[in-house]
């Protein structure tokens, strides 16, 4: 029976997908599984029953990956399946700021016990007029799982579209509408659009071409166009904190609209902050749990990797030989000769074998025409570099 535990709780609807073949298990320490979302990580330490960890989300900041990697704990991630949650709020994010709805909203607060407010909002509510977003120009960063949807949503709305992504998947682009302009830097989205939205993972690289945290700074904002809006739902390093309540209280900025708000913006003027809701929808929650449980599977079940953040993809498909061994190793010369020598001194033939990389790890299965024993797996855990090995 394959234990698993959940750090945070998780949707009916992922858990379903186990087979009888799982069982829950509240003692982590017991666990070959473990599914999480927001639950802090980095203090933990890990049995070595450990197999692999889904977050049931994108981000994994909470998650000690390089600890995981070296322990040969592979690590989860569900991109995408939150995606329409956060596309969703970023529409919002667009109209709340272009309209002052926030701000109308609050104003009425203020009147609302007055006998006479349906006439005080007749006079007020000029205070609050804003433009539309039909013709404005939206330019964003990362047209991924997020900012490709987003693009085309907004294309339907009426607006002019403007994306920048040198690493968009073939299957990305093909998603994306031929209305959107693609442009090939940042720094044309951010002389030329009226609304700004970010969608990258936040890199600390000194290269401006590379690196994404503060991309969002003063250099770039004196690029844009007067009135813009920024919009953030990705990471909150992304945008300069200082930078940005200069700009506000300049009027450089018109608005800006995170997802993220910290000690410094949660009371910025100018700020529509918040709780950080772009994944909070059940049907966000629901999608992640299901794909967490899929990825556990089909790495517990088929030895398969798909969409881990610390070990690299890995396809074998089904197993039909007598046994499929698997093994997590640091990414460094003759592993597979050795791996192949423990077999063929024993005479057994290896029918089907891939390996991938991904930076200072690798990822080995071997399909193998004979049982698998016990000496075999502590010959292969004898090597140097080998982190853990399984038999399927």
């Amino acid at each position: 029976m394959i234990q698993y535990n959940c750090l945070n709780p998780i949707a009916a609807v992922g858990l379903n997908n186990f087979t009888d073949a799982y069982a829950k298990n509240d003692d982590v320490n017991e666990a070959e599984a473990i599914l999480v979302r927001s639950a802090a990580m980095h203090d933990m330490e890990f049995s070595d029953k450990l197999l692999c960890v889904a977050r049931a989300g994108a981000g994994v900041n909470n998650i000690p990956l390089d600890k995981c990697a070296e322990q040969g704990v592979v690590v989860f991630n569900t991109p995408g399946a939150n995606a329409n949650g956060v596309k969703e709020l970023a529409i919002a994010g667009m109209l709340l700021a272009a309209r002052d709805i926030v701000g109308g909203i609050n104003w009425v607060q203020t009147v609302k016990d007055d006998e006479n407010v349906a006439k005080l909002v007749e006079k007020g509510k000029s205070k609050f007029a804003g433009t539309e977003i039909k013709g404005k120009k939206l330019g964003i960063i990362g047209l991924g799982a997020i900012g490709g949807p987003l693009a085309n949503a907004a294309v339907a709305l009426g607006m002019e579209v403007y994306g920048c992504d040198p690493y968009i998947s073939v299957e990305g682009a093909w998603k994306l509408s031929a209305d959107v302009h693609h442009v090939k830097t940042r720094e044309e989205i951010f002389s030329t659009c009226d609304f700004i939205s970010v969608h990258v993972p936040l890199i600390d690289n000194p290269d401006p071409n590379v690196g994404t945290k503060k991309m969002i700074n003063k250099e770039t904002i004196a690029l844009m166009k007067d009135g813009v809006i920024v919009l953030n739902f990705a990471r909150d390093l992304l945008v300069d904190d200082e930078a940005m309540e200069e700009a506000l209280a300049s009027g450089k900025v018109r608005k800006y609209v995170t997802d993220f708000p910290n000690a410094k913006t949660a009371g910025m003027a100018g700020v529509i902050a918040i709780p950080h809701l772009g994944a909070s929808t059940e049907e966000s929650e629901d999608n992640c749990a299901v794909m967490a449980v899929k990825e556990i599977r089909e790495y517990i079940e088929n030895g398969n990797i798909i969409n881990s953040v610390n070990y690299p993809a890995c396809d074998a498909g089904v197993c039909k030989t007598a046994a499929r061994v698997t093994i997590c190793h640091k990414n460094v010369p003759n592993m597979l000769t050795q791996f192949t020598g423990v077999f063929a001194a024993d005479n057994v033939n290896i029918e089907n074998m891939v390996n991938k990389s991904r930076g200072d790890f690798a990822y080995t299965v071997l399909d193998v025409v004979a049982p698998v024993t016990e000496t075999f797996v502590q010959k292969l855990n004898a090597i140097e570099g080998v982190l853990k090995v399984r038999v399927l």
